[in-house]
């Protein structure tokens, strides 16, 4: 039995300092962003930094993949604050003990639920969300989280009400705004920004942090208006079960807790096979599922919040030539130090400071050239991209990704309803040709090739018919050869076996013969089973195109129309 964990199978002595340097630049970079996304979560300070001792520690020894970073991360934060907040349970109010309890216990939902995943072996949800779906719905993610740090970079109240009223309410509040706070959050964004740019191997939210928090200090800042994060709980995690939970607790979140298991595999499977394709590893999403579930349920126990892949911190490691898990077992040590020794230090850090970092990270979740992309290439799922992000922002996130996974199953559905069918004809040299199956084309006189790009079952198998008898009525020559390429088909199911069936009887009643080229021998088993190969005959099933076109010429009753 293999004792050693799946990420570190293969592991080069050489790679030990580089791990360790990348591991300590992570967590420079990863402390102040965790702490960020509490203010989305709703949770206190403390618990962005649990989220990246123990969930992370879980993944390394759990886990497949060499390099995903797993910690809190802005998009399931944003999912599990509006799953809470719309539940509307009295006393229950982001920043309370019972909000931090049940964001734990929704942890320990998703935890439970991914190891559901991996039983079933349901890796496979991740590709339900399509890329122009998660486009849009982490922009959307991005406006709503950058939109909800305006109050808090101005030093004015949140407003109520949907994403709209919020926005007149601090836009009507101007008026307000406390400079201080405002200079200390605008501060905090040109530092980051300008580190960025001209100094990117030093993490620019670690100098806003240090800095503003030493000038909050010595100006007492606190005393002239500026809100601060105040005394910062310290010590180690706490280590349990969620306190004064219920099962009835467990049945108001599990909603939220299936919204956050789906996006932290789409998310997670994402960035874990991007980043191993680019480096040649092989892909175990099944096993990347168990060590998030372990992540998922440390999170839980430890008193924080649901953790998920991320793909910002994953990229900083990678560009610090970070080569396994010990550089996230390295961040999860050094969190777990300042954790211990150093948050008294945060009490004086401007609440805008933490604001200014959170809204670039929301800036940077708008994937402009994405969209931009999508309006070039792909104007439909633009349109899809854009419905899913308005959704987001605008009604919700709970919302959002819901939506998402219907606009994605639905263009499945469309594509397989509605894929591309061709008559195939042959150039001078022999070659194929493919043009758009419609009345006035055929493959030679008397002979139409159809090609269908997508399997056959119940809900397209009309339409694959229709398509074809308009072909057949239409043809400029009578058909006597139907040819039907197989090519593009992978499987027909039993509604679609009794249509192609009835289609052969079509055939047969237009004094046209009905052949199956290229079918695959699955397809050709299931065929025989359904009686189709019967119905066509053995002799009339071949092997390849060129095969087809030539037994049509040497048919002699076809012999003449062909030629001509």
């Amino acid at each position: 039995m293999n004792l050693i964990p799946e990420s570190f199978r293969g592991y080069q002595r050489a790679w030990l300092s580089r791990d360790i340097i990348a591991g300590l630049t992570l967590a420079a970079v990863a402390i102040p962003e965790v702490m960020g996304y509490t203010s989305i979560a709703g949770t206190p300070i403390v618990t962005g930094l649990y989220t990246i001792i123990f969930p992370t520690l879980a993944f390394v020894l759990l886990g497949s993949s060499r390099l995903l970073v797993v910690g809190a991360d802005s998009a399931t934060a944003a999912v599990l604050a509006a799953g809470l907040s719309g539940l509307g349970i009295a006393g229950v109010t982001p920043g309370s003990p019972d909000w931090l309890a049940l964001t734990s216990l929704t942890a320990l939902i998703c935890g439970a639920l991914l190891i559901v995943a991996r039983l079933v072996r349901l890796g496979f949800i991740g590709d339900f969300l399509s890329a122009s779906v998660l486009i849009g719905f982490l922009t959307g993610v991005g406006i709503q989280v950058l939109s909800g740090q305006i109050p808090d970079l101005l030093g004015i109240s949140k407003g109520t009400g949907n994403w709209f009223e919020q926005q007149w309410h601090w836009i009507s509040s101007l008026s307000s705004t406390s400079l201080a706070t405002f200079a200390f959050g605008l501060f905090t964004i040109a530092i980051i920004q300008i580190f960025k740019r001209f100094i990117p191997a030093v993490p620019g939210a670690v100098v806003a942090v240090v800095v503003l928090t030493a000038i909050s200090a010595l100006t007492d800042a606190h005393a002239h208006g500026v809100a601060v994060v105040g005394s910062v709980q310290g010590g180690f995690p706490p280590i349990g079960l969620p306190p004064d939970v219920s099962w009835s607790d467990v049945r108001k979140v599990l909603p939220t807790a299936v919204s956050c298991f789906v996006l932290i595999i789409a998310q997670s499977a994402a960035t874990s096979r991007s980043f191993a394709f680019k480096h040649g590893d092989a892909v175990n999403i099944n096993r990347d599922i168990v060590g998030l579930s372990g992540a998922s349920i440390a999170a839980g126990l430890s008193g924080t919040f649901v953790v998920n892949g991320s793909p910002t911190k994953t990229q900083i490691l990678d560009e610090q030539k970070g080569h396994s898990q010990l550089a996230n077992a390295t961040m999860a040590a050094v969190t777990l130090l300042f954790t211990l020794f150093f948050t008294g230090l945060l009490s004086d850090m401007p609440k805008a400071v933490l604001a200014g970092i959170v809204f670039l990270i929301g800036v940077s979740l708008i994937d402009v050239p994405g969209l931009q992309r999508l309006r070039m290439r792909r104007i439909n799922e633009f349109v899809v991209a854009l419905i899913t992000m308005v959704t987001v922002f605008a009604i919700g996130v709970e919302q959002g990704i819901i939506l998402a996974i219907l606009l994605s199953l639905l263009d499945l559905v469309r594509r397989q309803y509605t894929p591309g069918d061709y008559v195939i004809g042959q150039d001078e040299a022999g070659e194929p040709t493919y043009l758009p199956a419609k009345p006035g084309t055929q493959s030679l006189p008397g002979l139409v090739v159809f090609r269908y790009d997508a399997a056959l079952f119940y809900a397209n198998a009309n339409r694959f018919a229709d398509d074809l008898e308009a072909v057949i009525s239409g043809a400029p020559d009578p058909v006597r050869w139907i040819a039907l390429d197989c090519g593009g088909i992978d499987d027909i199911d039993y509604s679609a076996g009794v249509t192609l069936a009835n289609l052969v009887n079509y055939c047969r009643a237009r004094d046209a013969r009905f052949v199956l080229v290229r079918p695959d021998t699955q397809l050709l088993a299931t065929l025989r089973a359904y009686g189709v190969v019967d119905a066509v005959g053995e002799h009339n099933v071949f092997p390849t195109l060129v095969d087809a076109f030539r037994a049509y010429r040497a048919d002699p009753e076809n012999n003449t129309s062909a030629r001509s």
